[in-house]
């Protein structure tokens, strides 16, 4: 397989998940700006839409849009458990976070990566940010490690990685000391850890 990525963006979760599950993968930078992959192939020809992460299968298909990915990664390797049983409350329940991280935590971050934004953007961005971070801060209450069933899951990949972007936004996680402690968990992990080395981030 081959994935291709931006360092630190988004498809990070997939990076990961990939080392979770001890798959064989090439990875290839993009330029999303100038719109090359290291090896100078226009990326729109690899992925219309211009952005990352795209997943080439060991098949030959080509998939787009994290989310798809992540489940695709956890379906292939149901013996990791990294997505609950199809049918099962506990599908449905991964199924409402990665929605969450997709929907609401990943376009909060918008106008905080786009140069264009005002000043003003970028002080409503970052309420945004932050009435997601209290959501999560109150789910992670009830003492639970992490979000789906208490085990680690293609969920937790994406929102850590939406959560941990705060450390490239200089935001302070103190003052939600639960989602502090969940990125932090999730970092330690040899996945996580792997992926950063590999983007060139730890």
């Amino acid at each position: 397989m081959k994935l291709y990525y931006k360092p630190g963006a988004c498809s990070l979760a997939s990076h990961i998940m990939l080392y979770e599950v001890g798959a064989e993968f090439d990875i290839e930078e993009v330029d999303t700006t100038a719109g090359l992959t290291e090896s100078g192939h226009l990326y729109r020809e690899i992925n219309a839409n211009g952005y990352v992460p795209t997943l080439e299968t060991d098949a030959g298909e080509s998939l787009a849009e994290g989310v798809a990915i992540l489940q695709y990664i956890a379906d292939n390797n149901p013996a990791h458990a990294y997505a609950p049983a199809a049918g099962s409350v506990e599908r449905a329940r991964l199924q409402q976070f990665l929605n969450y991280a997709a929907a609401e935590l990943h376009k909060a971050w918008g106008p905080l990566f786009a140069s264009a934004s005002t000043d003003a953007e970028q002080e409503a961005a970052q309420e945004k940010v932050a009435a997601k971070f209290d959501h999560l801060e109150t789910v992670l209450s009830d003492g639970r490690d992490y979000l789906v069933a208490n085990q680690f899951s293609v969920a937790d990949a994406y929102t850590f990685v939406l959560a941990n972007w705060a450390n490239f936004k200089a935001i302070d996680l103190s003052g939600w000391p639960k989602l502090a402690a969940y990125v932090a968990r999730i970092a330690a992990r040899p996945a996580a850890k792997s992926a950063f080395a590999a983007e060139g981030l730890a």
